[in-house]
């Protein structure tokens, strides 16, 4: 199956709304880094709910026939990052969020109207 890099965002941008994400943001990295197209951050609330999100955005991963390159972070569940290739993902507690602020970091980075 051959899955666009938007149905891919769009999917796990729909997976962290479904577990109630917050503050959900996406960067086009494109051209901007070699790293990856885009990072959709996002945060919760509590340890349980980074890793229902993390879940739910691997399972909808798989659906697409997306390979998993990589899982960071889930032993903690205060900063998990899923490395779906040109999309990454970083799933942050909501203090750890507002500590590294990588959106800062990656400020010369659009960001993606996700409306």
């Amino acid at each position: 199956m051959n899955v666009t890099i938007e149905k891919v965002l769009d999917a796990v941008v729909a997976a962290a709304e479904d577990k109630k994400a917050h503050d959900i943001v996406a960067l086009d990295l494109r051209g901007v880094s070699l790293v990856a197209d885009y990072f959709m951050i996002c945060s919760g609330n509590s340890d349980t709910q980074v890793l229902a999100i993390s879940t739910e955005i691997r399972k909808q991963a798989d659906k697409l026939g997306l390979q998993v390159r990589g899982v960071e972070g889930e032993n903690t569940a205060r900063w998990v990052l899923i490395d779906l290739g040109d999309v990454v993902v970083h799933i942050f507690h909501r203090e750890e969020r507002e500590y590294y602020n990588i959106e800062k970091i990656w400020s010369d980075a659009k960001v993606v109207d996700l409306g």
